[in-house]
């Protein structure tokens, strides 16, 4: 498929989710515009070699993905507002379900996610409840239906949104839980979670609080480990990201399982055994947004590896978001994890390589300054969606990042390995424990100093959707100038100069312009 033809279909589609996500569509009217596109594309078909059959195609492209974008968030929409429930809104009700997901704890209470046949309810009970991921309990207690509300940064979150992304409609409060049933659920999944919960525990013998709350926050994400404190140091200066799993984490993660493979396994088994890997990853610590998108993109990137495949970034990324949102469209306009996590690759790959005359270097090893490039371009990609979103900003994320990140690999390996020890010799993972534990005091000193600072982290008056707009269009407006510099003057400050007889024994000669610098990386 032509890039033309992929990236307006993808963008079509997610603005045709948008569009149906905010106004109601009737049926017919999408069911016609399918029978046009189909219509056009049939033209097309019987006319390719006139000169405006590639016009043709692209609108019959943009017409069927548009429609197919307003098809699908109107069949997720038929799960919502169907419930018997319904008719049971602020009364007492007792009903029994299986837990479906792995319970979070916060500091006063414990969420658990619990499905019947027919619904998903959100229900909050005593922080120190014995209930596991599979097990069928019976719940009494209040039935309501989710309401938004005002943070304390002053931004209205859209809970029946976020909730709606998670297929969940209503919620019970303060509820009375009551385990009837254990082990039930699928049983890979359990099993996978039970590991990581005595790997846990195992961390907690060697490594001390609150330490060990960041190592598991880093290896498996689970986020209510840290504390309040520590995590808003981290909100402040900008990088709980590290805790959430972003790509960076995933990324180090597969990079660790490859490596591994490596040593007893073949290229094409390598890559099978690497998606597996991803695949249980991804299951053991939550299936967040960020988490989705980047396990896609990596098994695409080993999947193009292992069978000689060209790879292309720009297109991973936006096929990874596209069957995120056509699984589950309501996470295009409610899911903030997703937006940020899209945006921030999405700044990693179109404005980094604008700083590339200045990180360049003969080298393949990482630099600080790469870092500071890296989450530079993020920070310049999401700042539209924390104004809007947040209403907060950190002043000291990009040298906070750029004095933590290379700590970060450092810091999982260490903990990953002080865990796998501490089933055989807890004498001995103590020894890498020890280690593990000044890295992670590091970081954890890091987010305190920094976080400490008067300004921060700057709270944002209220920002509205439209000026979220209108900056992602400026910063687009920028990108497309820059782009078209380069392509109008690529050589403008070069010099044609006479071809000199060299040694053959020198091998090392360079192209230089007309300053001698070295040959941009494009053409390296």
């Amino acid at each position: 498929m032509r890039a033309i033809h992929f990236f307006a279909a993808i963008c079509v589609f997610a603005f045709g989710v948008a569009v149906r996500t905010f106004f109601p569509v009737p049926m017919t009217i999408i069911v016609l515009a399918l029978v046009i596109s189909l219509a056009i594309g049939i033209i097309w078909r019987r006319n390719q070699d006139t000169i405006s059959a590639p016009f043709v195609l692209l609108l019959s492209v943009l017409i069927c993905s548009f429609s197919v974008g307003l098809l699908r968030v109107e069949v997720a929409s038929w799960q919502f507002g169907v419930s018997e429930l319904g008719a049971e809104i602020n009364t007492e009700i007792a009903f029994t379900g299986t837990v479906s997901k792995e319970p979070k704890k916060s500091t006063n209470t414990t969420q658990l996610y619990i499905s019947n046949q027919n619904d998903t309810i959100l229900v909050s009970t005593d922080r120190y409840s014995p209930i596991e991921y599979g097990d069928v309990v019976q719940v009494s207690g209040t039935l309501t239906e989710p309401d938004s509300f005002e943070t304390d940064l002053g931004r209205t979150f859209d809970y029946p949104g976020y909730l709606k992304a998670k297929g969940v409609e209503y919620t019970v409060s303060f509820a009375d839980v009551v385990v009837v049933e254990r082990n039930q659920g699928n049983m890979f999944l359990r099993v996978l979670l039970n590991l990581k919960h005595v790997f846990m525990a195992k961390l907690e013998q060697v490594i001390p609080e609150p330490q060990v709350g960041l190592g598991e926050g880093l290896l498996l994400g689970v986020k209510q480990a840290l504390g309040e404190d520590v995590e808003e140091n981290f909100r402040r200066t900008g990088i709980i990201h590290i805790v959430v799993l972003s790509g960076y984490n995933v990324m180090l993660v597969v990079t660790f399982f490859i490596f591994c493979f490596s040593f007893f396994l073949s290229a094409r088994k390598r890559v099978i055994a690497g998606v597996i890997a991803i695949v249980c990853f991804a299951l053991l610590v939550g299936l967040s947004a960020t988490v989705v998108r980047a396990s896609i993109m990596a098994s695409l990137l080993l999947l193009a590896q292992g069978y000689s495949r060209q790879y292309d970034v720009m297109r991973a990324l936006f096929f990874a978001g596209a069957v995120m949102i056509f699984l589950n469209p309501y996470l295009l306009i409610y899911d903030i994890g997703f937006q940020l996590s899209f945006m921030a690759t999405l700044g990693l790959l179109l404005i980094t390589p604008h700083f590339e005359s200045t990180i360049i270097t003969e080298t393949k090893k990482l630099r600080l300054s790469d870092f500071f490039f890296a989450t530079l371009a993020t920070q310049i990609a999401v700042l539209p969606l924390l104004l809007y979103h947040i209403g907060e900003v950190s002043i000291v994320a990009i040298i906070v990042n750029v004095l933590v990140l290379p700590v970060v690999p450092v810091a999982m390996l260490l903990t990953f390995i002080t865990g796998l020890l501490a089933f055989v010799s807890l004498p001995l993972a103590s020894l890498v424990g020890f280690l593990a534990n000044l890295a992670l005091i590091y970081i954890l000193l890091i987010a305190q100093w920094f976080a400490q600072i008067p300004f921060a982290a700057v709270a944002i008056p209220e920002f509205t959707v439209w000026g979220m707009l209108v900056l992602y269009i400026g910063m687009a407006g920028i990108l497309l100038y820059l782009k078209y510099g380069q392509m109008k003057r690529p050589y403008s400050d070069w010099e044609i100069v006479e071809e000199k007889e060299e040694p053959v024994s020198s091998s090392k000669e360079k192209l230089t312009g007309s300053k001698g610098d070295t040959l941009p990386a494009i053409f390296r």
